[in-house]
């Protein structure tokens, strides 16, 4: 019966500790509407509008990055210096903790993927045949799924250090095989296959198919793909989460 009581509580924390740390809101919110703009200069006097052809897929790959990597390091902070341990010792539970930062890291992650599409569409001009609204929609659930992600591994790490060593084996090969560089359809059979059980996957096809004006159906089954993949980490998280880092 308290369990919501205790979980918005957990994330009003949170955000109460994010508010007080500039740097880490400059991160999350600031760098990939710079990003975003920094490969819109790149691209600007280039014949052929390739901004148009790469920006969905960046649109897609920065707030999950970030929010992969602020999520990630904060709980192992909790962890680490004991604060997990003394949460868990009052009547919380695991899925509790999780949940709240779920929560407060989802508000954050709204806000985020809400200023990149202003910036990559009002301001920069990326052409979008579908809806904006729904491109909006798509970049929150995929900056959340970067956020469960960052909880799951936040487990298995003991050290901030630790925690960026993540990125190279859970962040990477999805950057490298989600059509970014290459449509996926062109890829090898072997790399296709895997590409297709990668979340990253589906929040690239998701913006691309509402640039070129895709049916939306198809638009909401990869969001339904993201949205499970993002619950299943949250799952994970909750069954792997230790109350303190050896």
């Amino acid at each position: 019966m308290n369990t919501p009581r205790i979980t918005l509580a957990v994330a009003a924390r949170v955000l109460t500790q994010l508010r007080r740390d500039p740097r880490t809101i400059a991160l999350m919110l600031v760098v990939p509407c710079v990003l975003i703009s920094l490969l819109w200069w790149m691209f600007k006097d280039t014949i052929g509008d390739p901004f148009n052809r790469f920006g969905p897929a960046v649109l897609a790959l920065f707030p999950f990055v970030t929010m992969f990597l602020v999520t990630s390091i904060t709980t192992l902070r909790e962890r680490s210096g004991g604060t997990l341990e003394r949460l868990l010792a009052m009547p919380m539970g695991k899925l509790d903790f999780l949940l709240g930062y779920a929560i407060a890291f989802g508000l954050v992650a709204t806000v985020q993927a809400l200023l990149a599409v202003t910036v990559s569409v009002g301001l920069l001009g990326l052409d979008i045949q579908g809806s904006v609204w729904m491109l909006g929609l798509v970049a929150v659930v995929d900056a959340v799924l970067g956020s469960t992600l960052g909880l799951f591994v936040s487990a298995f790490a003991r050290t901030e250090f630790q925690a960026v060593q993540f990125m190279p084996a859970i962040v990477f090969p999805q950057v490298l095989l989600c059509g970014l560089f290459l449509p996926r359809d062109a890829l090898p059979t072997v790399l296709h296959a895997i590409s297709n059980v990668l979340p990253l996957s589906y929040a690239v096809d998701a913006m691309t198919h509402l640039t070129n004006g895709t049916d939306t159906a198809t638009v909401w089954r990869d969001m339904l793909v993201i949205a499970a993949f993002a619950l299943g980490g949250l799952a994970l998280g909750a069954a792997t989460l230790r109350r303190r880092t050896p």
